[in-house]
């Protein structure tokens, strides 16, 4: 009887903490979303982003979650899963680009470890 209980006790625990975890995401019409496509075996790489977009939420008033988006463009539009998007946050990024010389590195560390 006691394994039942403990069994019992793992389960309610693992699902408390698995529920705190999940966070609300709550979107409204018009908002700019990214589009998770987890079938992206065109483009090989490991580093290949699986979040395309951004696309513009039409309706958000389907049952269980559903979405139906649009493209920029206005062109396209179709149903989503909730759990696929995320907010896209638009603006300046700023992107540098540092080199480091290791050569240089390495015989200073020589230099010092000699001392």
């Amino acid at each position: 009887m006691n394994a039942y209980e403990n069994a019992k006790l793992y389960k309610e625990r693992t699902k408390k903490w698995h529920d705190d975890r999940i966070s609300n995401r709550a979107f409204f019409e018009g908002q700019q979303v990214l589009l998770f496509n987890a079938h992206l075996r065109l483009f090989l790489g490991k580093l290949k982003s699986r979040w395309s977009g951004p696309f513009r939420i039409n309706k958000t008033i389907f049952p269980y979650g559903t979405v139906k988006l649009t493209t920029e463009d206005g062109s396209n539009t179709f149903k989503v899963n909730g759990q696929r998007i995320k907010p896209y946050f638009e603006g300046d990024v700023d992107r540098r680009m540092e080199t480091i010389d290791l050569g240089k590195q390495d015989r200073l560390l020589a230099g010092i470890l000699l001392r």
